[in-house]
């Protein structure tokens, strides 16, 4: 089953540490909000976005099945 993040953007608030634990997923604009890739998540990658979605300090990062 495939997973993509997906961020809140009312509850984000630019802390920015999602992009520092996923790089590979997630950038940043120009004002510190992440840029979700959109793409599904790598199975090798799973461990670091759960990660990044139960520190996200807004709790506005999740992680959702797709279908």
């Amino acid at each position: 089953m495939n997973e993509r993040l997906r961020v809140n953007p009312i509850l984000c608030t630019g802390h920015g540490l999602c992009a520092e634990l996923l790089p590979e997923l997630v950038t940043l604009d120009e004002w510190g909000y992440p840029i979700l890739s959109g793409e599904p998540v790598p199975g090798e990658l799973r461990k670091l976005a759960r990660r990044a979605v139960t520190d996200c300090p807004a709790l506005a990062l999740q992680l959702v099945r797709d279908g």
